[in-house]
């Protein structure tokens, strides 16, 4: 078992969350992530762009939020913070901005712990997007998230990993439930609209890991904002939802099999 890590760490099967940092040129990952990772993106040669497509989406809503005066920040499916995430992105526009990190891998918190030791304004925990009221309770405690102003609730390529049979529009809903105006939803999520027939294949070895893809169409990505305000353009392919310059948007914006929106709480209600 290398060093620092959870003994309770099972490291015979991948990780979800080990698979997408190597994806993204992070070194949290082991050798039965990087094989499954390997065999992924042999189907997929686009892949990685896409891991890295779904990482420059969160970075530019996250500096939205920024610009809407939101200085904390629950990002929930972080996986492992690597280069760009979500607290060095606030920090840097906001030195106070707070953060927690939530991610159901114990590795992935066990690193992101290890990476913002020192970092009094951010910390992860543990626990399952599924445990929404667990969430909020360990949110509060961490003295970092004040739900009585406005907050930023980051789900960045996690949704999907919720099957249709533990209600994600019920989590959803609940999460929405504990903020109050003026604060802002993050969502993006994997799609099989517009997709080619090696991306599908290529979802299914997700069930080789212990959290398997659900692919959702635009509409039902729409619905877990609820009646909430959405952002211009709305929920669109993740390289159409603000690019940085034109330039950023490439003839296909739906190779990257992902849709992506942000939406503002105006009022209760």
């Amino acid at each position: 078992m290398p060093d620092g890590l959870p003994a309770e760490i099972d490291l015979s099967r991948p990780s979800a969350a080990r698979v997408y940092d190597y994806f993204l040129g992070g070194a949290h990952n082991f050798e039965i992530d990087r094989q499954l990772a390997e065999q992924i993106a042999s189907m997929t040669p686009n892949l990685a762009a896409t891991m890295r497509a779904g990482r420059e989406f969160l970075r530019r809503a996250v500096r939205v939020l920024l610009d809407a005066g939101i200085d904390q920040f629950l990002d929930i499916g972080s996986g492992i913070p690597t280069v760009g995430n979500v607290h060095e992105v606030a920090q840097a526009a906001n030195p106070e901005a707070r953060i927690v990190y939530v991610d159901i891998d114990p590795v992935a918190v066990a690193h992101s712990l290890e990476l913002l030791a020192g970092n009094e304004r951010a910390t992860a925990i543990r626990a399952d997007l599924r445990e929404p009221k667990l969430i909020l309770e360990l949110a509060r405690a961490s003295g970092l998230i004040d739900f009585d102003r406005p907050v930023g609730i980051l789900l960045a390529g996690v949704v999907h990993f919720i099957p249709d049979v533990d209600r994600p529009g019920d989590v959803l809903a609940a999460l929405r439930a504990a903020a109050v105006p003026g604060s802002f939803l993050v969502v993006s999520h994997s799609t099989f609209e517009d997709q080619p027939k090696e991306m599908l294949d290529a979802q299914r070895l997700s069930a080789r890991t212990d959290t398997e893809i659900t692919l959702r169409s635009r509409a039902e990505v729409t619905d877990f904002f609820g009646d909430w305000t959405l952002l211009e353009p709305g929920v669109v392919h993740m390289p159409l939802w603000r690019p940085d310059s034109p330039a950023d948007v490439d003839e296909h914006p739906e190779r990257f099999g992902a849709f992506g929106g942000v939406a503002r709480y105006d009022h209760a209600g």
